[in-house]
């Protein structure tokens, strides 16, 4: 039997599963951590809890009586992207990470552009404008702000790869979390050396890249004495979890489309040509399908919207659910269901951690709009799962702008779990949503990577169609679906009165 294991380093817990070379999970195991946010805007992460979370949690999968440390053939390595872990000389964290949401950066953001000649040729070294979230500002805002940290880096990680290191001893990374750095040279997948020429950044900061199912390293002892696993157990590149979760979802074709509603929203389109838009509205990147790119818009807190809700204002459903053994947000979206489509005149905003696509703007603030003394807790969640929605439903739109064809789209994350929230979804998209038997996202992905990597499959396709089929099915409401349309564009214009009083609150809060 060949089992291969997918580790999942989340922003807010970690996954780890293993699956034999049907695609069946054999055990799985998760471990939550917390973010800091020591200012507004910022959010970062300590390394070491990533890597304690995924020693927990393989060794539960070890303990579980399923697997046998001999029986895996290999592991993959999927995680939150753009995130940087700075080490120095002796592999050390320096300091915690910054993370993918944290929006600290515009300013270094700005100094990109300038120095790259503006943002059209931005694009055309990277395939992406600079937004906040990307992991070279990131570098620039360290150098700056912090040189005393940044005279002892001398290497540069993604969050994956800080468990890669940690588990294998060695630097790596893979195309497809590299492309969300903004350092990667994504039409010709590797790192562009003329932009960080521009930048100032020795490209021996940066670890070698990999497509995502070859053998990065192996299994050291170390990490072999951590975990449980047997030293030399072969790890492959694995994928940034947006591609990652993308294979998990079987997107490796064109005319699939994936909107996934985890912590952030993303929708995920492959595409066989990387494509060029002198805008830059939509993330590209190269693809966990050697040889392929893909499209994807991200909204930051999408399902975070709605678990920033159930934590500061579902306290009691979180007690009750505890007792009875039970979800929180099923509660939550029962008291949702109580409020009709609209909910009665009231929007929310989902920007509570600035927003990426289309807005690229950090200063942008969470809000709802259109309260009165009708409205009550029911209103409330439903427009919050509305607002998210129709976050996701922009980048849907610019896809669909952009010529790529959108024949089925397939949802995951938190927001298909519930049948209210896919019916929300089908009837905003306008389009019927579908689940797949698969609903692990990026760990099962990178395990399917493995599987490949290590001889299971010959290819990332052939794997994804031997483990993957669509399972069940949300028809859009027809009745409901010409409403949508017309909140949808009152939701838009919402955000462009509003932005320039985001900018004068943020502002505000800077100066106090």
């Amino acid at each position: 039997m060949s089992v291969t294991l997918g580790i999942d380093i989340g922003t807010s817990g970690t996954k780890t599963l293993a699956i034999d070379e049907r695609g069946t999970i054999l055990a799985s195991a998760t471990a939550e951590y917390p973010c800091d946010h020591p200012r507004p805007g910022w959010s970062e992460q300590h390394p070491d809890l990533w890597w304690d979370a995924a020693v927990e949690t393989i060794g539960r999968v070890l303990a579980s009586g399923k697997v046998r440390p001999e029986d895996v053939a290999g592991i993959g390595l999927s995680g939150q992207m753009h995130g940087s872990v700075f080490l120095d000389e002796a592999g050390a964290v320096i300091r915690p990470a910054l993370l993918w949401n944290d929006q600290r950066t515009a300013e270094e953001c700005r100094e990109i552009e300038d120095k790259a000649g503006g943002r059209e040729a931005l694009i055309r070294m990277v395939a992406n404008p600079a937004l906040t979230g990307f992991t070279a500002p990131k570098l620039l805002w360290v150098r700056r702000h912090e040189p005393h940290h940044w005279e002892r880096v001398r290497q540069v990680l993604l969050p994956k790869d800080y468990v890669r290191y940690r588990l294998t001893g060695t630097y790596a990374t893979e195309v497809s979390d590299a492309s969300g750095t903004l350092m990667l040279d994504v039409a010709n997948r590797r790192w562009s050396r003329e932009l960080l020429e521009k930048l100032r950044i020795d490209p021996a900061l940066l670890p070698p890249c990999y497509e995502s199912p070859e053998v990065s390293g192996r299994v050291s002892d170390l990490g072999a004495k951590a975990t449980g696993l047997r030293p030399g157990t072969p790890v492959v590149g694995g994928g940034g979890d947006q591609p990652a979760g993308a294979i998990g979802n079987g997107i490796v074709r064109q005319g699939v489309v994936s909107a996934t509603m985890g912590t952030s929203g993303v929708v995920f389109a492959h595409a066989d040509q990387l494509g060029f838009d002198p805008l830059g509205r939509l993330q590209r990147g190269c693809h966990a399908v050697p040889g392929a790119w893909h499209v994807m818009g991200v909204v930051l807190a999408a399902g975070g919207s709605f678990q920033w809700f159930r934590n500061e204002l579902g306290k009691a459903e979180i007690a009750l659910a505890r007792q009875r053994g039970e979800d929180p947000y099923f509660l939550l979206t029962a008291e949702a269901a109580l409020a009709g489509p609209g909910a009665e005149g009231l929007f929310f905003l989902p920007y509570l951690t600035g927003e990426r696509t289309p807005h690229f703007d950090p200063d942008a603030k969470g809000a709802w709009i259109g309260l009165t003394v009708r409205h009550g807790r029911p209103h409330l969640i439903r427009s919050l799962l509305e607002g998210a929605t129709f976050a996701m439903r922009d980048s849907l739109e610019l896809i669909r702008e952009m010529g790529v064809a959108i024949e089925q789209v397939r949802v995951s994350g938190g927001g298909a779990r519930n049948p209210l929230w896919r019916q929300i979804q089908a009837d905003i998209y306008g389009s019927d949503v579908h689940m797949t038997n698969s609903t692990e996202g990026p760990a099962f992905g990178v395990a399917l990577l493995a599987q490949v990597g290590t001889g299971g499959f010959s290819s990332v396709p052939e794997a994804c169609d031997a483990t993957i089929r669509v399972v069940d099915s949300t028809p859009l409401d027809p009745k409901v679906k010409p409403f949508y349309d017309r909140a949808y564009a009152v939701y838009r214009q919402l955000y462009l009165d509003l932005r320039k009083s985001f900018r004068t609150i943020g502002a505000l809060v800077h100066e106090g």
